[in-house]
């Protein structure tokens, strides 16, 4: 064994072509044990293809070892052998002590291959086997996670953090509290949010936390939390959104935009901070802003469909038609449509005295808001200045239909008569 511990120190040292000859002449004398050694160490540094050598030479000698036929399976996984380290692991025996690590590590093998179902069954087979095996628990809970199923995966998870609260370096109260909230149970994922940051306080935790809180409408807690994450790694792009609306949500506007302000340092292309930035500025009557982020968000992404809603609304306020038009106009150059474009256009070319087009615009955004008051009264009124007088009573009377309280519509719909 000293020769043995000197070559792999050799190797280990960076003396790797001295190290890997005196390994090479203790193949050939020494015993299974140590080669089984060697073949563990080849594997290590990634000299695969020698460790394979050695592992198929004692599966030769040793053809009822189900550790050896493990060894291999994962030298072939590692070889991009799928296929075959599935072949070798169903050899072996179901009274071999491996025999449920070779399930587990069949299941992830078919789960590789995008076989979901001869994975489960693989898991379930081994369960059946054995019942309080932790390992068998956590690798159904995370199938089951991996392919959206988390109303199946949290009763596994919450079996396996009976024993640990922590398998193979994954938190598990992080993952139940993960599969809680994007189930839409977001009180029931809080508390384990609470005790997976307990253990380790790491950026995609908090950010889940957070945003979690923010859902189950506990904004100030997703302030708290969020405003956490931002010291710990204020180079998370994706917390400022939802640390700006818990902000909106408190009523704290000029909060809200500071942050969105921050997180356009950290992604100046973020279109959906742009937005919102845009947005919050409207609510605090900064007009200059509001333009700014606006036109920002619809540069960035020209079919942002909601963004540019909200730069016509604001130009629509302003009383600035002409740039309702082209803002409208341009984005609609890319193939986008709303109904909203359409009632925007009639009501701004109106103004703009481009009456035939007006018209248009109206006649397709009625279509789409033909049940909605304000839009007919509109409408109505347009086509009786133009002179659309049968047209105009039409959509008065289902204006009146709609809102029986209109009194003046029913008496100008008289007087039109």
């Amino acid at each position: 064994m000293h020769k043995l511990e000197n070559a792999i120190q050799l190797v280990e040292d960076g003396k790797v072509e001295e190290g890997l000859k005196a390994l090479k002449k203790l193949r050939e004398y020494s015993n299974d044990d140590v080669k089984y050694t060697i073949a563990e160490n080849y594997f290590k540094w990634g000299f695969v293809d020698d460790a394979k050598e050695i592992v198929e030479e004692l599966i030769s000698r040793y053809p009822d070892e189900g550790e050896l036929f493990i060894f291999l399976a994962e030298i072939l996984i590692d070889l991009d052998m799928e296929e075959k380290a599935i072949e070798i692991l169903e050899q072996i025996a179901e009274e071999d002590p491996v025999y449920l690590e070779s399930l587990v590590l069949q299941a992830d093998l078919f789960q590789m291959q995008g076989l979901y179902e001869v994975s489960e069954q693989k898991l379930l087979l081994a369960k059946e086997k054995s019942d309080d095996e932790t390992i068998i628990d956590f690798a159904l809970a995370e199938l089951y996670s991996s392919h959206g199923e988390y109303n199946k995966s949290i009763p596994y998870y919450e079996k396996v953090l009976q024993q640990n609260d922590e398998v193979a370096g994954v938190n598990v109260n992080a993952r139940i509290a993960e599969s809680y909230s994007t189930t839409g149970k977001f009180e029931e994922a809080l508390p384990y949010y609470e005790e997976a940051i307990k253990k380790q306080e790491d950026s995609n935790t908090l950010f889940g936390y957070g945003v979690t809180a923010y859902q189950a409408k506990y904004y100030k807690k997703a302030i708290e939390v969020l405003g956490r994450l931002k010291e710990l790694d204020p180079d998370y792009g994706s917390l400022y959104l939802y640390l700006a609306k818990a902000y909106e949500e408190e009523a704290s506007n000029k909060e809200s935009f500071m942050v969105l302000l921050e997180g356009l340092e950290v992604e100046s292309f973020n279109k959906e901070l742009n937005f919102y930035a845009g947005k919050i500025a409207m609510m605090l009557g900064d007009k200059e802003n509001t333009e700014k982020y606006l036109r920002a968000a619809v540069g960035i992404d020209p079919g942002y469909v909601e963004a540019t809603i909200q730069l016509s609304k604001f130009l629509l306020r302003e009383e600035r038609f002409e740039d309702v038009v082209e803002c409208l106009n341009s984005v609609m150059s890319y193939g986008e449509v709303d109904e909203q474009f359409e009632w925007d256009l009639a009501y701004s070319k109106n103004k703009l005295e481009q009456y035939s087009d007006a018209l248009n615009h109206y006649c397709h955004a009625y279509t789409s808001f033909k049940e909605t008051p304000e839009f007919l009264e509109e409408f109505g009124y347009f086509l009786m200045e133009d002179g659309k007088r049968q047209e105009a009573i039409e959509v008065f009377k289902e204006l009146v239909k709609l809102d029986p309280m209109k009194y003046e519509i029913e008496e100008l719909i008289s007087e039109l008569e």
